[in-house]
């Protein structure tokens, strides 16, 4: 999704040593820290104001102040470090605290912007050895060591000794654990529903399983199918189909080849609670509110970016320099992803996958989201969808300012801040960023689908959100060619997109199915995108937008001229889909160019469900329905790496999505991300310097890894979410 995040520029490893375990030796290795030992004193290390370290049976302590607010409010640490890019280092140190407490260890840019190289969070207590390995993928003499230890409310004590950082020591081979070699959904299947598997095996031949129930008992047999070698993982593999068994059941377990899978049930009731987390995202993602521990318990926290220091906050923001001469209040609305931008692009596509959600999905109207709206007569999901709405229109340039009736393609941090970082905690200051095309016309796709579907429950709110719509689309079609540039990503997403005539097309739809109106039709019929195959290797993400326009036309009642090709191009491009899916062993819509897997490839395979979805809807075929369900056990755990992809959901799941306030992975006092969050998945350029770290050379579907650092692979967004919803809602409701 995002090719920019540089908050960590070093990729890492942690790997824990027991107390007193030697590191193996190597012919290069050479130390960078000084009287790491403590054997001459404490000097060249260093601690912040207010603070002395001393010795302590040889040991170097501190006593940490209470009452700070962030970790490195209080540190300790060593400065003028040398590293070199592409050299690997073993990071060491023995230390103890007052049970509980943690301390942030870091090998960091000692001078600003103070960028963060590797970091680890262990939670202290008796005496402890730790080690950890990683590769500079950057060169500086100006680097530091430190151990940060503030952010808590009462005083406590650290010592630390041993400190070591060696470079020139091998690098660790990461070999993923990827559990039994039969891959399973490990949420649910649906009684009624196709049942398939993936075994891995270097048998050539059909191999005997067996399913068991939760006592042992064997409650059905069969013989698997060779596939043959699998290329988007490199896995020789064969098909294993128990659609047969439709008993409602849990802790089943498939065995062959001398493995057992992970258990998993049969059910159609997990959908229905997965349907409402994957929405629940969205609450803990708003900017502009306090996040309620009654609402969301372990998540509370205060609101963002309203004014408050630290925060220089969003009630007033303004533009970059030269770009304007006013300033929005442009408060609320969703934390993109893992960093605190707003980004309206990415916001729309997201808004539209939830309102479509509540068009398509009858049932979607009567879930309990548990957000402060609750209860006030409009269905939660539209009063979700509407926090992110409010922000989008604030976005739009006033009347009487230039450029009046277009958008601002987005607003987010000056710079770069690390992880974590509670979006409270927020200093930098906040930017506007100039208005594109693009924006403009997610704006007028968005304000016009939700001028039909609020008018029941808020005819001003259509009203003005129908205004809103015709003022961008209008602005948008005299500036049709203000495109984001690429060059725009420090401090958050550059969110480029060099064409929009598919936003034309989804801004006119859009209008067209609200105001019936000639116009919009017109311009409907008129651009390119109305008679070509838009269903590509990915349908539609936030910068491919007009197969969002197709489906809506095909499953909205419309007068459209010609409506019936439309919903036949839905119905082909889910085809398509299937197609692929009956070749792909894992059973998976998915299949890029030369093995070569996007960033947010589970979203990617999301969204080409959501076009087989839409195609059952216009059929009432079975084999769309079949083919959705199949997709969703890819992102379950039938897959490579035997994995979830959706945090909480499945035995093994995805837990350390990049988040700078998801973030247990680096401060255990932060939680992880909620349930229901989908990670972004493999990604063949893997970009970040984790991934680069661990994963070089890797083979499609083992381009992932479940860790914060990685950015490439295993983020977290709006988006990406929005299409889970989506598919979820449409099962929940198929049973």
């Amino acid at each position: 999704m995002h090719l920019w995040e540089r908050s960590l520029k070093i990729g890492a490893i942690a790997v824990l040593m027991v107390a007193g375990a030697a590191a193996p030796a190597h012919a290069e290795e050479v130390e960078q820290v000084l009287n790491g030992g403590f054997d001459n004193g404490v000097d060249p290390f260093w601690t912040n104001a207010g603070m002395t370290i001393g010795l302590t049976d040889g040991r170097a302590c501190v006593d940490v102040p209470g009452g700070t607010v962030n970790r490195w409010d209080a540190a300790v640490g060593q400065n003028d470090i040398d590293l070199v890019a592409g050299e690997t280092y073993r990071f060491s140190f023995d230390a103890s605290g007052d049970a509980g407490h943690v301390v942030r260890a870091i090998t960091g840019l000692a001078v600003d912007p103070y960028d963060t190289y590797f970091e680890q969070s262990p939670v202290l207590g008796d005496w402890q050895h730790y080690e950890w390995t990683f590769t500079a993928n950057a060169s500086t003499t100006q680097a530091q060591v430190a151990f940060q230890v503030g952010g808590s409310p009462d005083p406590w004590r650290f010592c630390v000794d041993n400190v070591s950082l060696v470079g020139g020591v091998p690098p660790e081979v990461y070999e993923p654990d990827t559990g039994p070699r039969v891959r399973v959904n490990q949420v649910a299947y649906l009684p009624d529903g196709p049942k398939t598997a993936t075994l891995v095996t270097a048998a050539t031949t059909a191999l005997p399983w067996e399913l068991r129930d939760r006592s042992g008992k064997v409650v059905k047999r069969g013989r698997s199918t060779p596939r043959g070698v699998d290329a988007s993982s490199g896995q020789n593999v064969h098909t294993i189909d128990f659609s047969g068994y439709r008993h409602r059941t849990s802790g089943l377990t498939l065995s062959a080849d001398g493995e057992t899978s992970r258990p998993f049930d049969i059910t159609s009731q997990v959908y229905d609670r997965l349907r409402a987390d994957a929405l629940k995202l969205y609450y803990t993602q708003r900017s502009g509110i306090e996040i309620r521990d009654d609402l969301r318990p372990g998540y509370a926290r205060p609101a963002g970016h309203v004014d408050v220091a630290p925060n220089q906050g969003d009630g007033a923001v303004p533009c970059q320099p030269g770009v304007c001469d006013y300033t929005l209040d442009v408060r609320g609305g969703w934390y993109d992803a893992g960093d605190h931008g707003k980004y309206v692009v990415n916001g729309g596509i997201s808004v539209w996958g939830l309102l479509a959600e509540y068009e398509h999905n009858r049932g979607s109207r009567k879930l309990n989201l548990a957000i402060p709206e609750s209860g006030n007569r409009v269905p939660d999901i539209l009063d979700e969808a509407r926090w992110e709405l409010e922000f989008l229109l604030s976005m739009q340039v006033p009347a009487g300012k230039p450029n009046a009736g277009l958008v601002h393609h987005k607003i987010h941090d000056q710079a770069w801040t690390g992880l974590p970082l509670m979006p409270h905690l927020d200093p930098q200051p906040r930017e506007l960023h100039p208005v594109s095309t693009a924006a403009t016309l997610n704006l007028a796709a968005t304000a016009a689908q939700a001028a039909r579907i609020y008018a029941r429950y808020d005819r001003a709110f259509a009203t003005r959100a129908l205004k809103a719509a015709r003022t961008a689309y209008a602005a948008a079609k005299a500036h049709p060619d203000l495109l984001a540039p690429e060059s725009d990503g420090v401090g958050g997403g550059a969110y480029n997109d060099a064409k929009v005539s598919d936003d034309f097309y989804w801004a006119a739809a859009e209008l067209y199915l609200t105001t019936g109106e000639r116009k919009y039709a017109a311009d409907v019929l008129a651009a390119p995108e109305h008679t070509t195959d838009v269903f590509g290797q990915v349908a539609f993400d936030w910068a491919s937008t007009a197969a969002a326009a197709k489906i809506d036309l095909a499953l909205l009642p419309n007068r459209l001229p010609g409506l019936s090709s439309v919903k036949s191009q839905v119905v082909k491009g889910a085809d398509k889909y299937l197609a692929i899916q009956r070749q792909h062993p894992y059973g998976v819509a998915y299949a890029p160019a030369n093995n070569v897997w996007d960033w947010g490839s589970n979203s990617a395979i999301a969204n080409n469900l959501v076009v087989v979805a839409a195609a059952h809807r216009i059929t009432g075929k079975d084999r769309y329905r079949d083919g959705l369900l199949t997709g969703l056990d890819y992102l379950f755990g039938r897959n490579a790496l035997n994995i979830s992809y959706v945090t909480g959901y499945g035995e093994v799941a995805s837990q350390n999505q990049h988040s700078r306030w998801y973030a247990a992975q680096l401060d255990p006092s932060l939680p992880h991300p909620p349930a229901g969050t989908l990670a972004g998945g493999p990604n063949s350029s893997i970009q970040d310097p984790v991934a680069q770290s661990l994963l070089k050379g890797c083979t499609g579907q083992f381009c992932y890894i479940d860790d914060i650092g990685s950015w490439a692979t295993n983020e977290l967004t709006i988006n990406w979410n929005a299409a889970l919803a989506h598919l979820i809602g449409y099962v929940a409701e198929l049973d």
